[in-house]
């Protein structure tokens, strides 16, 4: 007995050792504070706009004097009086193909409308001193005709020998080369007069209502990303597109440097219908499968808490964008720090964050 006595008294106090020390630990961790610490997250404010109604598009520039030259007829190529780039004036002669035998030809044709003329003017005194019939004066005179028409279709081929500038522009790369054959239609090289440009872009057919010529048009290059050109509507096609159903648009643009042919244009048309918006932050919205999400500063017994608002979102511009449905103007709203944040969580705000 004394020895189930030691054993059980041995028991009891290591039972109660461990129990009292349960205890001790357990007491310890109740009367901790277990509640999260702030949410340090950025703030912003809800705030009532007035936007211009805007409609973006994208375009090509293109000169309103532009075209590609090539030579009507063909032939080696014996003179060119421009250089790849060079500023030339209306009428200019740019290039000539050979032209010897149509020179020939205009040599023979000059001799003979000259003995047409001689024999015009003989017959036409001696008809009318009734020294001949009037079938020799009428064949003279046809004669004559014929040979001026003669020269002028020779001096039409020997035109067409010749490449001239047809408004004054600045040349592009010149692809022909002394003693190069041309055929009839082979691209020689562009003219473009780079002080007048235009942008021709499209849009759904359904904003046709609220375009006309004469809206604001702001256009922007990836060549130039930090400069924005003016430019002005100008035209609305007569017809929509059947294949694609979008409406093919004009706009001129004001006189600059460095823009050229070609080039992709972004273009935003100032509709003229301002309207009144409610924006945010752009980095307030946190976008989802399930819906947009901008999270509210709402007050909790004097404590700032965040809670989750679904939203409906617009258009963005300049680092804010508009929304539709689920905030107030005033409304403070959180814009950095949104990943650490879940429903009714307690924040502080950073007020040294700029967004």
């Amino acid at each position: 007995m004394r020895a189930y006595s030691l054993v059980i008294a041995l028991l009891v106090i290591i039972f109660g050792s461990i129990a009292g020390y349960l205890y001790n630990k357990f007491s310890t961790l109740a009367g901790m504070d277990f509640t999260p610490p702030p949410v340090v997250i950025a703030a912003g404010r809800a705030t009532d706009e007035t936007w211009a109604t805007e409609l973006e598009a994208v375009g090509t520039i293109a000169a309103v004097r532009g075209v590609q030259l090539a030579a009507e007829a063909s032939g080696e190529v014996t003179e060119i009086n421009v250089v790849s780039g060079q500023q030339v004036e209306a009428g200019q002669l740019m290039l000539v193909l050979n032209d010897s035998v149509e020179k020939a030809s205009r040599e023979r044709q000059e001799a003979n409308l000259a003995l047409a003329k001689l024999l015009f003017e003989r017959d036409s005194s001696l008809v009318e001193q009734n020294s001949i019939p009037q079938t020799q004066y009428d064949r003279s005179r046809a004669d004559l005709e014929s040979a001026v028409a003669q020269l002028a279709e020779t001096e039409a081929r020997l035109d067409n020998k010749r490449i001239v500038a047809p408004f004054d522009g600045t040349v592009g790369i010149v692809r022909a080369k002394l003693g190069d054959y041309i055929a009839s239609g082979d691209p020689i090289t562009t003219l473009q007069d780079l002080t007048e440009l235009e942008v021709d872009f499209s849009v759904p057919a359904r904003h046709t209502p609220r375009l006309r010529p004469g809206l604001a048009v702001a256009v922007s290059t990836a060549a130039f990303p930090d400069q924005v050109f003016p430019a002005t509507l100008q035209a609305l096609d007569a017809q929509v597109d059947a294949g694609t159903r979008n409406l093919s648009l004009r706009a001129t643009l004001e006189p600059a440097e460095g823009l050229l042919p070609g080039m992709f244009a972004r273009l935003t048309i100032d509709l003229g219908q301002p309207r009144q918006v409610i924006t945010v932050p752009e980095t307030a919205v946190s976008y989802s499968l399930q819906g947009n999400i901008v999270w509210v500063i709402e007050d909790n017994d004097g404590a700032p808490v965040a809670q989750p608002r679904v939203v409906t979102t617009g258009d963005s511009r300049d680092g804010r964008i508009v929304v539709n449905e689920g905030i107030a103007v005033g409304d403070q709203v959180v814009i950095a720090g949104q990943n650490k944040l879940t429903r009714g969580a307690r924040i502080a705000i950073d007020d040294t964050v700029d967004m």
